[in-house]
């Protein structure tokens, strides 16, 4: 679904066992995925910098590893991409390292909330670098995306639940077992009107976090 009202940390939110002084070490490869994730969002070097406070040098230094993090510059630099900071050490959770960029296991996945939607997304996808991304939604009930839109396609398939679907102000409800497909161009939202949680898997492309 990727929407893009993620839920950003409070300032005295801080990710555990990290103090805010703190810096991370260059083999934790945050670097990567800075640069990924800015690189999908579209965004230069000087417009992450510039948002972040932080200069286009250092910042070019931190996605290639050659320089320390220290949490509070990733937590600045999580709010100018619109993650929770929390995205970058769950893909670097323990874990064999030789698999995780084909491999992404069930107690891996980059999760995310978000503010008063009632929605939590989960990443499938091994990453962000490649022509898609496959997400687990799970949409609690009463909760509704509201309208958006996006560059590119994508495709869905309820796993359980009742979802509410409008693309181009046409409306489907759909039951567990059915799917779906429309360019995200269209002005789209999805809701669940139901009185449980719903639980959709979603592929879009290109990846759109």
């Amino acid at each position: 679904m990727a929407i893009q009202a993620i839920r950003l940390p409070t300032p005295d939110e801080h990710v555990e066992g990290h103090g805010a002084d703190e810096a991370l070490d260059p083999g934790a490869a945050i670097g990567e995925q800075l640069r990924e994730l800015r690189l999908v969002k579209n965004l230069t070097l000087r417009e992450v910098a510039e948002k972040a406070g932080i200069s286009v040098g250092y910042l070019s230094q931190l996605e290639r590893n050659h320089s320390r993090l220290p949490i509070g510059v990733l937590k600045r630099l999580s709010d100018a991409l619109g993650v929770h900071m929390n995205w970058f050490f769950q893909q670097n959770a323990e874990g064999d390292a030789s698999e995780r960029d084909v491999v992404v296991r069930s107690t891996h996945r980059r999760r995310m909330s978000f503010t008063g939607l009632g929605i939590q997304e989960e990443l499938l996808s091994p990453n962000l670098s490649g022509p898609l991304e496959m997400l687990l939604s799970t949409i609690e009930p009463g909760a509704d995306s509201e309208d958006y839109f996006h560059d590119g396609a994508e495709a869905g398939y309820v796993l359980s639940g009742t979802l509410d679907l409008w693309v181009s102000g046409r409306h489907f409800r759909l039951l567990e077992g059915d799917s779906f497909s429309f360019k995200s161009t269209e002005v789209h939202r999805c809701a669940n009107p139901g009185t449980s949680a719903v639980r959709v898997l979603w592929v879009i492309t290109p990846p759109h976090y």
